[in-house]
């Protein structure tokens, strides 16, 4: 990137970062806010400083007044820069989402995480067809979404000219309601799940967040690693799943939650383990239960198997459960 520092390389990448995942110019203010989410304290003044390096190197670019897009170079620098400081961003990704959860069980109000994606305007119906399957075999997060159109908002995401956006249920709501409910819950891995018979069998791909600098799920997708179609028809196939654990003396409460979720309509785990037994194959710690949670981008997938390529931000942004609606609805 050319900056006199790796310090200073490393605040701009943030910025670089905030612009990235806001889709519409943002000025110096508005930024500086949004990196305390990220745990990077920058005041304005200096959030300015570094935003006339950047505009000075093609990273950015000023639109009006104040505001600051990415350019393209400044999404390639990002891709590339700084590999080492990205190794387990999926797993803060997930902390940061699931602190920013706040799904009231009784009232059922408050935020939820979602998954964003953008389908070809013109393909977005016949996108719906497809993901209709896995919807109905309970092969998501939840079967509340959203739905916006051009220059409209999900969450803090717009979505771009010539697209549709379609936002589904995270599995993080699992981890945020179990934050709030004072249930230490570990995120170990997203993977590929096989199912038999339409039953979890054994995951046969599975990438730490530990050690990631990107989602899982995108990748999975990206590379047509997962068989979505055939599992909702045939009960046959592979689909994105999520593993973690919990102290197994939490057990009981973290049965009560996910009932309470279920009850909203919000998918809770595919399988929940007994006391150090593996799950899945998977091994599990002492006086730990491991637990499968079902990948948000499931219907996704299966509309990738078909054709239809989406632009997807996995774990991207919450939304507010009251705007979101059944997907049976649509």
């Amino acid at each position: 990137m050319g900056f006199e520092t790796q310090d200073v390389e490393r605040k701009a990448l943030a910025i670089l970062r905030v612009l990235n995942d806001s889709r519409e110019p943002l000025g110096a203010r508005i930024i500086a806010r949004r990196l305390k989410d990220h745990g990077v304290e920058l005041g304005e003044r200096a959030v300015r400083y570094h935003l006339k390096l950047m505009d000075g190197q093609g990273l950015t670019r000023l639109v009006g007044r104040d505001g600051r897009l990415v350019t393209q170079l400044g999404i390639e620098e990002l891709k590339s820069a700084l590999v080492g400081d990205k190794i387990g961003f999926a797993l803060s990704k997930i902390e940061l989402l699931a602190f920013r959860t706040n799904f009231d069980l009784q009232t059922r109000t408050g935020p939820i995480p979602v998954n964003v994606s953008f389908f070809p305007k013109d393909q977005f119906r016949r996108a719906l067809e497809v993901m209709q399957p896995a919807f109905a075999q309970g092969i998501c997060a939840g079967h509340f979404v959203a739905i916006a159109q051009e220059g409209e908002k999900l969450g803090e995401l717009t979505v771009p000219p010539g697209k549709a956006g379609f936002a589904t249920v995270c599995s993080i709501i699992i981890n945020g309601a179990m934050l709030k409910a004072g249930i230490p819950l570990n995120s170990r891995f997203g993977g590929i799940l096989q199912i038999r018979n339409r039953h979890p069998f054994r995951f046969v791909e599975l990438i730490h967040y530990s050690g990631s600098s990107l989602d899982p799920s995108e990748v999975f997708i990206r590379a047509g690693m997962t068989s979505v179609i055939a599992a909702a028809t045939r009960g046959e196939g592979k689909i994105l799943a999520n593993f973690r654990e919990i102290p197994a003396l939490c057990a009981p409460m973290a049965k009560e939650i996910v009932m309470r979720l279920e009850e909203a309509g919000l998918r809770g785990p595919l399988v929940m383990g007994q006391t150090s037994e593996p799950v899945c194959e998977i091994p599990v710690e002492l006086n730990r239960a491991g637990m499968i949670l079902l990948g948000g981008l499931n219907p996704v997938a299966a509309a990738q198997e078909a054709g239809i390529e989406a632009k997807n931000y996995a774990m991207s942004t919450v939304m507010e459960y009251q705007d979101l609606l059944p997907f049976e609805e649509l």
